[in-house]
């Protein structure tokens, strides 16, 4: 609180001037670990960043009573495998992961039909073998669904399972 002007002061209590600083120069981005003009790098191996994407793993618990596997499937492996493509999904649309991208997952490699066809478990079993321990499996499963599959409805998946083929890039 400021004192009133009568009240007497030593010199060391009087506010002190201050050297203007200059304005800042122009900055760029020039060090290492600084992002491109053109944002997140794109290619091959390089992912799909997105915000919050560990809430995927989170959700992906939510189907444990709904997964439907085969003789020699392990659940892990097929929420790894799975896990790929819900974040894909949910970066592309710019958000956190949300129940809808599990649900577009597991519903093309026919974790979600009871019995999932059977030339969808000939070809999802050798997939998803051992994905939980392998990063460049789960990565190979996640870049097998294009863009255009992506941006599909979880319904519309349902129900273009018989051209299941079409939906993949393989």
């Amino acid at each position: 609180m400021a004192a009133p002007e009568y009240v007497p002061v030593s010199l060391n209590e009087l506010p002190r001037l201050k050297e203007p600083i200059p304005a800042p120069g122009h900055w760029k981005a020039d060090r290492p670990g600084d992002l491109p003009a053109n944002g997140q790098p794109h290619g091959p191996k390089f992912g799909s960043p997105g915000p919050d994407q560990g809430y995927a793993l989170t959700l992906a618990r939510r189907f444990d009573d709904r997964l439907v596997l085969t003789e020699g499937e392990h659940k892990e492996d097929v929420v790894a495998g799975c896990l790929g493509v819900a974040t894909k999904r949910s970066s592309l649309f710019g958000r956190a992961p949300v129940i809808y991208d599990f649900e577009l997952a597991f519903t093309l490699f026919g974790f979600l039909s009871d019995p999932a066809p059977e030339y969808i478990a000939e070809f999802r079993k050798p997939l998803f073998e051992g994905a939980r321990h392998h990063y460049w499996d789960q990565r190979e499963i996640s870049d097998l669904v294009p863009e255009e599959t992506i941006r599909l409805t979880p319904k519309q998946v349902r129900d273009r399972l018989s051209g299941w083929r079409d939906m993949l890039s393989i």
